[in-house]
């Protein structure tokens, strides 16, 4: 399971210890069979409250904690089959096993539809007295008051019932990307370093570029962008089918746009999006700066996009295998106290949480998966680095972030949104760094550490900030009728990174394809979120190694909220108010601070 391990394995190759225990899910299919029926004979109870609902405060309860228990058992048949897919999606009996899950999921969707409208079929007036006069509807307050904003969106029960039904076709896509990039794509092997036959994969695809031979670099960035330029038709067909299944959407449900929509859901203004882009683009000169940085540090005549990902400066302090990365990850976050440590460290040793390595056919990527009556899941894709020591860290923020919520809320606010989803993995990245740069004490791997900073900088809020501004400006073509066809989409795309990366770097024709292969493009304006919720972060990890303990209860309390107010509030909380573009511009100032030290120790150490 080494770096040095050119050859993918097949699953039953990868150690037991080493895959995550799907089986404390179902001990196996004919468990998952019973759990799937359970909830396919749950839909005529569910079905049997249309027009009852608004009859009185006790059937409306009594709706909504049935609607609710259904809810909680299809999530872990979902969840389930989802997981058993991804071990192998090339695997047909799990590719059956999850297309059922999905089609559940749309079938309960179907049963349920006419909650919401008739549910606002009852005036505000009377949902409210109903509440405060019946205590067990006190539990559904904030959800019917989430339901009450989006009374101008909400549909007849039959428009809300078909769109339900809509949606197994309409989420098609998505699916077909995945299915298309994951498993049927292949991708020309390239020579390594040594001589050697090596695969290229998206799994490996960033480890590929971190290697400090260019020219396995430059092999391993054309052979990927080779197979999806070869691709290049169908997957423009994908993405313009997603944006329009958006554009849809949210024409069909009273909205301005689909962004409007897509924030409208979180309850976030959308100035939160536009000052994020307007922020960082008054910041592009730092981001060309550390480009050059780079350039410079690599001793490069030229730079190019295949560069940007082999560190700095070598060392071998930071050559993590799997073992000694959690050793380090639960040392770091010891500042966030003994509940969190515990309940982490017991998900790692113990509990099965992470499925640690690639294996033939297995998705690409990593993320934190699970339901609210299961334990949480990590998937990854291990290849021995630093890097890899900072995704785990990374999907344990989530995973950590879904183990308190789901012990400390009910199943109604037992969730939480996707604005905050991406802060609680980024605190834990940073804490990552801080711990590492506190035990440090050579400048080569000061140098190396803070590289590792500015690269989560790097990609987090620039790169996702571009892809946001990527986002709206397709999804702004399709609205004024433009056709989203190769050419229009390889040339918005490569001006956006003429944009970014000014004249710091060579430009690439394969950067032109880059959009191709995103996979949060297939879910509707999600990435500018990646970017906020790092500047929250940084403030948050800021404040929790300032202050302490204070500052400790008030992040964990917003672990432990779900979705128990608005995600604005919660923050507001916690400490950060991401309505302001404070917090961005902090974060712009952090990134400058660590570059000017990183540009100090670079110039030390050239002197020499």
């Amino acid at each position: 399971m080494t770096t040095g391990n050119t050859k993918v394995p097949e699953r039953s190759e990868i150690p037991v210890e080493r895959k995550w225990d799907v089986e404390a899910i179902f001990v196996d299919t004919d468990e998952w069979e019973q759990a799937y029926k359970s909830v396919e004979n749950q839909l005529p109870k569910l079905q049997s409250f249309q027009g009852k609902l608004t009859n009185s405060a006790e059937t409306l309860h009594e709706g909504l904690k049935q609607r609710d228990e259904a809810g909680m058992e299809l999530e872990k048949v979902v969840v389930y089959a989802h997981l058993k897919n991804d071990e192998d999606t090339s695997d047909s009996f799990y590719q059956g096993l999850f297309d059922r899950a999905r089609s559940l999921i749309t079938r309960f969707s179907a049963a349920i539809a006419f909650y919401e409208p008739e549910i606002l079929s009852i005036s505000e007036e009377t949902l409210t007295h109903w509440t405060n006069e019946y205590e067990p509807l006190q539990l559904y307050a904030h959800e019917l008051a989430l339901l009450n904003e989006r009374r101008p969106h909400v549909l007849s029960e039959k428009e809300e019932g078909l769109l339900a039904k809509a949606s197994e076709v309409t989420d098609q896509a998505g699916q077909a990307f995945s299915m298309l990039s994951d498993a049927d794509m292949t991708f020309d092997s390239i020579e390594d370093e040594n001589g050697n036959e090596s695969a290229v994969s998206n799994g490996r695809f960033i480890q590929l570029l971190q290697n400090k031979n260019r020219n396995v670099r430059k092999d391993a960035f054309t052979s990927l962008y080779r197979s999806y330029r070869n691709h290049e038709n169908t997957l423009a067909s994908l993405l313009s089918g997603q944006v329009k299944r958006n554009q849809f959407y949210a024409e069909t449900r009273n909205y301005s746009s689909a962004r409007a929509q897509a924030m409208h859901t979180n309850h976030i203004p959308e100035k939160v999006y536009d000052q994020l882009v307007t922020v960082v683009n008054d910041h592009l000169h730092l981001f060309q700066r550390y480009l050059r940085l780079r350039k410079k540090l690599l001793q490069l005549e030229e730079l190019h996009f295949y560069d940007l990902y082999v560190p700095l400066v070598e060392s071998e302090a930071f050559d993590y295998g799997y073992e000694e990365a959690k050793t380090e990850i639960i040392q770091s976050l010891k500042p966030l106290g003994n509940d969190y440590s515990a309940a982490m460290t017991a998900g790692l040793e113990k509990n099965g949480w992470v499925d640690v390595h690639e294996n033939k056919g297995k998705t690409s990527g990593a993320y934190s998966s699970g339901a609210y009556l299961t334990q949480p899941y990590i998937l990854m894709n291990w290849q021995d680095s630093i890097d890899e020591m900072y995704t785990l860290a990374h999907e344990l923020g989530h995973s950590m972030h879904s183990y308190f919520t789901h012990k400390y809320q009910p199943y109604p606010y037992g969730d939480y949104t996707i604005f905050v989803a991406e802060v609680a993995s980024t605190v834990n990245e940073l804490l990552l760094s801080h711990a590492l740069k506190q035990k440090t004490e050579s400048k080569a791997d000061k140098l190396y550490l803070l590289n590792q900073q500015l690269e989560g900088f790097k990609g987090t809020i620039f790169r996702q900030t571009m892809f946001a501004e990527f986002e709206q400006l397709i999804h702004q073509k399709v609205a004024e009728g433009e056709a989203l066809t190769p050419e229009n989409l390889k040339s918005a795309y490569f001006d956006l990174n003429q944009k970014y990366f000014g004249e710091a770097i060579v430009y690439d024709d394969e950067i032109a394809y880059e959009w191709s292969r995103i996979p949060h493009f297939y879910m509707n304006f999600y990435v500018y979120q990646y970017a906020t919720g790092y500047s929250a972060a940084v403030a948050l990890s800021n404040k929790i190694l300032e202050e302490g303990e204070p500052a400790v209860e008030r992040y964990l309390s917003f672990l432990k909220s779900g979705s128990s107010d608005y995600p604005i509030a919660l923050l507001k909380g916690a400490g950060v108010d991401m309505t302001e573009p404070a917090p961005i511009q902090a974060a712009m100032n952090q990134f400058e601070s660590l570059l000017e030290q990183a540009e100090q120790i670079a110039d030390d150490l050239m002197a020499k």
